[in-house]
């Protein structure tokens, strides 16, 4: 008779690396709760599109309550295509989003569903954290890894700097380009407009590119790369970086730039003896705090991104 021991059962607990989404509905928790089922309802409509061409097996959705956690088990560019299919369909639902690139664990939860832990979900919601409604961020590790895979992402990304989490630790931050948002709904339209147009039409005259005012960016769009190139260059003669190179998207070439006049806007607000300065990007704060230490003043606190606004506060001297 043997006395072998019973084969153990197989466990499907596992970790690997996998790209993570973190999403949610900013503001959510203000909203009443009629609103926030109408909200939220909209939210995984917009969520299911967004995945319907992913396989079950290649992801585990994890529902937050105010939004969701998706690890892609495979491709990475599911989590990046995901997300911008996200921004395509959202209407006016003010969604943030993060995508991190790390090791997960993914294991059976208490009611028997997949559930996924570790540091490459706790990364992805603190690099949500830092962006506002309708923006998309990424952590460096996804960076570098999607550069590796097409050189067409060079255009859509941009580094916003380093960006610390309540935990201290520094996360290097880049944001999804505005442009390619605005120039993937712009090329849907144009391809509509092509199939309606009338066949004794006559074919629209090529004018100059055109401005959009991002905020911070200028968003340059055009029919040819030559009349961006000139908008770019214009802009440089007034100091502006440019942020996205020209790239043709759809039908239009696209590029942005930094808006220097938005850039430099800072605020000085005094409350008895402290001032609160307020600006649209850290760098603006920074020269303004530069030059209130100089005179005396003395930081209080931390430098904060506080609704989109970076925020510090400072006593005055004595």
């Amino acid at each position: 008779m043997s006395t072998e021991p019973a084969e153990t059962p197989p466990s499907d607990s596992r970790t690997l690396i996998a790209s993570v989404l973190f999403v949610d509905i900013a503001g959510y928790s203000r909203f009443g709760v009629t609103e926030q089922i109408r909200l939220k309802q909209s939210f995984n409509d917009v969520l299911s599109a967004a995945l319907q061409d992913t396989e079950a097996r290649e992801r585990v959705v994890i529902d937050t309550g105010d939004g969701a956690a998706v690890a892609f088990l495979g491709n990475p560019e599911r989590a990046l295509f995901a997300a911008l299919s996200v921004f395509d369909n959202v209407g006016e639902l003010p969604v943030r989003m993060g995508i991190n690139m790390g090791p997960v664990h993914v294991s059976r939860d208490i009611n028997g569903q997949e559930n996924v832990i570790g540091d490459g979900i706790n990364v992805a919601q603190r690099i949500m954290s830092f962006a506002a409604a309708g923006q998309l961020f990424v952590s460096r590790t996804f960076y570098d890894v999607v550069q590796l895979l097409s050189g067409e992402y060079a255009t859509i990304f941009q580094a916003i700097g380093g960006r610390t989490d309540k935990h201290a630790r520094t996360h290097e931050v880049f944001a999804v380009n505005p442009a390619v948002r605005v120039a993937r709904r712009a090329a849907e339209a144009h391809q509509r407009l092509r199939a309606q147009r009338r066949p004794a039409a006559a074919p629209a005259a090529q004018g100059p590119a055109t401005i959009s005012d991002a905020g911070t960016q200028f968003i340059i769009s055009g029919p040819s790369r030559e009349s961006v190139e000139a908008e770019l260059a214009r802009f440089g003669a007034e100091g502006a970086k440019v942020l996205a190179a020209p790239a043709l998207v759809g039908a239009k070439w696209m590029a942005t730039c930094e808006n220097r006049r938005a850039m430099m806007r800072v605020n000085v607000e005094k409350l008895g003896m402290k001032s609160i300065i307020t600006a649209p990007t850290r760098e603006a704060l920074e020269t303004k705090l530069k030059e209130l230490l100089g005179f005396g003043a003395r930081l209080d606190g931390e430098i904060e991104l506080v609704e989109g606004m970076w925020t510090a506060v400072c006593d005055h001297p004595s």
